[in-house]
């Protein structure tokens, strides 16, 4: 269950709520500044188009009295404040707040006047409390400065135009922040629920209870994260129970032939066994077994270097026939002695790149597994030829064969078809496991084909150097 107090969920929520706050009062105030300046030139534009409608009643020449009235005239109409003057020096005269002439109608003022051009004026004045905004247009007779019309108006306190508009805001504001904080919150507990639950299953896959699932059927990136952690878990689960497995099967290995050994080493050394030919007998089954533990051992670490990617290869380019025939002389008394027939075809041309030691190491694996199955009066053949993959190993028995559902599993480790068979006959059940990661070393490929009473037949694919 999710709490405040989760640091990541306490952390997410305080961070979108503070930057809803910022986002609040920033836009708050951003408007305050641009409806501020809006303000401000309107009322600018509207005191210039005052002026130039006036001024366009002038026709030039000296400043008449009847233009001075309708100005008059329209002053007392208007908003602003309107003055039409014949020198600038007569504002002191007719503006409500001290002036300094200089100030107000400058050197650099007076010649965009002179050029037609009017003078905006802008400043705060104590009398009124505020900012005063003010506009000069000149009044022009071929480029002599006949008259100004002065026009100016005390600016509104921004805060006075948005009193209301800020209260509405404000309430808007804390109605829009609590409402945000409390969908934020909800939200985020929702968000951050998947978390905590990947982190409970966690804590029981740590605890070697690797069967937990997290239950997230979203398909966002919170939903892939708990994809991937339940194929982890499974994968930890399926590894852990091979594990179990292997330990329970080497267990199992070793303790056959450790029994035999323990049980007719105490009959020789306490004297049971009085006949030599009864001593014989038990030594020869003692080598046996423990002959059975040296090649259990060996598999083991060559599984292991493979594992672990020790495994290091020596290639050098060979014919893969020469290695073969020379390989299978060999096995001539074992073939001679259950009176299996061999048959060879084996194509000399094919050349590959690979390890010959664990070719042959490859190839031993198998046909050690078709004279074991292969009753007497069997045959196996053995063809090499060349294939679009490079090159094809085909390796056949007419032995006891493999049932189907068999198959698939033979290059499991300590995986036996009959496993009562395999131990008395010595195999370990690791055979085919470390030939299916040496071909793979060799980037071949292997496929297993069998039927029941009929025998098997194995293919073994390398990549072949084109010559």
């Amino acid at each position: 269950m999710i709490s405040f107090s989760d640091s990541l969920f306490k952390k997410l929520w305080l961070t979108v709520t503070a930057t809803i706050l910022v986002t609040v009062l920033y836009s708050f105030f951003l408007s305050y500044l641009f409806y501020e300046k809006l303000y401000v030139d309107i009322v600018e534009e509207s005191l210039l188009e005052e002026g130039n409608r006036l001024a366009s009643d002038y026709i030039g020449g000296p400043l008449t009295d009847e233009m001075k009235q309708r100005v008059e005239w329209y002053n007392e109409k208007s908003e602003s404040e309107v003055f039409l003057v014949s020198n600038p020096k007569e504002l002191s005269a007719c503006l409500p707040y001290s002036i300094d002439y200089e100030t107000l109608i400058g050197k650099e003022e007076r010649e965009l006047l002179l050029k037609g051009e009017p003078v905006m004026k802008a400043g705060f004045e104590e009398r009124f409390g505020r900012k005063i905004l003010a506009v000069a247009i000149p009044l022009l007779d071929n480029n002599r400065l006949e008259g100004i019309i002065y026009l100016y108006v005390p600016l509104a306190k921004i805060s006075e135009l948005t009193v209301d508009f800020s209260f509405l805001w404000l309430i808007g504001d804390v109605l829009f922040i609590v409402i945000a904080a409390f969908l934020g919150f909800k939200m985020l507990r929702r968000l951050t629920r998947p978390l905590a639950a990947m982190k409970e299953a966690a804590e029981r896959v740590s605890g070697g209870d690797y069967s937990a699932r997290v239950n997230i059927k979203s398909d966002d990136e919170i939903g892939q994260l708990a994809k991937a952690f339940n194929h982890m878990s499974e994968s930890v689960q399926k590894e852990d129970e091979k594990k179990r497995e292997f330990l329970a099967d080497v267990s199992h290995e070793l303790r056959t032939p450790i029994s035999y050994i323990k049980g007719y080493s105490e009959a020789l050394e306490t004297g049971m066994i009085k006949e030599t030919d009864e001593k014989n007998k038990y030594l020869k089954l003692i080598n046996r077994e423990s002959g059975r533990m040296v090649k259990l051992v060996e598999d083991l670490l060559d599984l292991s270097r493979l594992d672990a990617d020790e495994y290091r290869l020596i290639k050098n380019p060979f014919p893969l026939a020469q290695l073969m025939e020379d390989f299978i002389i060999k096995y001539g008394p074992a073939l001679k002695e259950k009176n299996i027939s061999l048959t060879l075809d084996l194509d000399p041309d094919i050349i590959i790149y690979g390890d010959e030691g664990r070719l042959e190491q490859i190839f031993q694996n198998i046909i050690d597994n078709s004279i074991r199955y292969t009753e007497c009066g069997g045959s196996i053949s053995i063809m090499l030829s060349k294939h679009v993959y490079g090159c094809k190993v085909e390796i056949a028995d007419t032995g006891a064969g493999i049932a189907e559902e068999d198959i698939n599993k033979l290059t499991e480790r300590f995986y036996r078809v009959n496993k009562a068979r395999s131990r008395a006959d010595g195999g370990t059940g690791l055979g085919l496991a470390i030939v299916d990661k040496l071909i793979k070393l060799h980037d071949g490929k292997m496929e297993i084909a069998s039927e029941l009473g009929k025998g098997t037949t194995i293919s073994l694919y390398f990549p072949a150097v084109e010559l």
